[in-house]
């Protein structure tokens, strides 16, 4: 209901049909309609699901609510159990057995002193940057076992 994708009984006569909610946040909306639009354009098996409601019937419309529904659904369980973040425990031994202070690290990474700290401690989820970091500093102690 907050993003506008549940579905409302909009039936006449012999039909029975729904359409989305009108209310709700049109943000959320719009982008659970772009998110919906690129799966198709590119998830093969959103395409393959798409292909079977076809075949049953529904129309263009009614797959695209059925796919923000879904969509609407991962979102939300996502937001409610987020999954666990990457171990970052051994990134501050690891840089302080090097010798290394923050401020050196994060000039070779070109990122702020914090980010560096915040990624330590585990408090941030950036896992692309949390690899790049501990290959980094694989990189030094290979460096510095060859020296």
């Amino acid at each position: 209901m907050l993003c506008g994708a549940a579905p409302l009984p909009a039936s006449s006569g012999k039909t029975t049909r729904h359409r989305l909610n009108r209310g709700g946040d049109r943000a959320a909306n719009s982008a659970l309609h772009q998110i919906a639009i690129v799966r198709l354009a590119t998830d093969p098996n959103t395409r393959d699901y798409a292909a079977r409601r076809t075949a049953e019937g529904k129309t263009k419309k009614d797959i695209l609510r059925c796919l923000k529904r879904a969509i609407a659904r991962e979102v939300f369980h996502l937001i409610i159990t987020p999954p666990p973040a990457a171990d970052s425990s051994d990134l501050r031994p690891a840089r302080k057995s090097l010798g290394l202070a923050l401020t050196e690290v994060a000039d070779a990474l070109d990122c702020a002193i914090s980010k560096i700290s915040l990624i330590e401690r585990g408090t941030i989820r950036d896992t692309r940057f949390l690899h790049h970091y501990r290959a980094w500093l694989n990189q030094q102690q290979d460096a510095q076992i060859a020296a």
